[in-house]
């Protein structure tokens, strides 16, 4: 989910403010405290880096092509959000960014595209899990009910995460390429999530 027509024209221009509320500490599965935080424009420089640093597999699993460094008009496009139609979070390790997730709404439904970027020696960590739910309980705030998402069938490590989630995903395949599809409706009633992530706590 790279190109800006994804998202509702405009959103970029109708920003809201920056929702702190959603700054959180968390522990990974690992037993590692991880910072979560919505993305800002200040950070185009440490996204180009982060990007830089991914190992040609994450970048193609991501893209769906090689695409060796972010342009300009790129990191712009996925800095600037306005926190409704369209949020990134950004996950943090001492500072580091190790992570992103993010959702753009579909314009003219109640949906959402949803994708997720972890640096490579920080996956296996429960990270893009921890940013599926907490993107779906931002989304599900702002009207969307929906997450759809596109995952290359040969990366079986991101389709683990939405078949092992606390969604009820339905699955369709197209031409090497898998669309996952599931609400995101809280549901009071039904058990923890597997992969559930333990300790989550604001941020002060």
């Amino acid at each position: 989910m790279s190109a800006p027509e994804a998202a509702l024209p405009g959103a970029a221009e109708r920003a809201r403010p920056y929702p702190g509320i959603l700054e959180c500490d968390v522990t990974t599965l690992l037993g590692t405290t991880v910072h979560v935080r919505p993305i800002t424009p200040d950070d185009a420089p440490r996204l180009a880096r982060f990007h830089d640093g991914l190992s040609e597999r994450s970048v193609y699993f991501r893209f769906f092509s090689p695409h060796a460094h972010l342009r300009p008009p790129e990191l712009e496009w996925f800095t600037r959000v306005d926190y409704h139609d369209r949020l990134a979070l950004v996950v943090e390790v001492d500072g580091e960014l190790v992570a992103v997730g993010r959702y753009d709404h579909v314009a003219e439904t109640t949906r959402a595209e949803v994708a997720f970027v972890v640096a490579d020696r920080w996956q296996h960590h429960g990270i893009a899990t921890l940013l599926l739910d907490l993107l779906a309980s931002a989304a599900y705030f702002c009207g969307i009910d929906t997450f759809v998402a596109s995952v290359l069938s040969e990366n079986r490590e991101m389709l683990q995460v939405f078949l092992h989630s606390r969604f009820e995903v339905v699955a369709r395949s197209e031409s090497g390429v898998v669309v996952v599809e599931f609400p995101i409706a809280p549901k009071y009633d039904q058990p923890e999530p597997r992969l559930r992530v333990d300790g989550r706590r604001p941020s002060t």
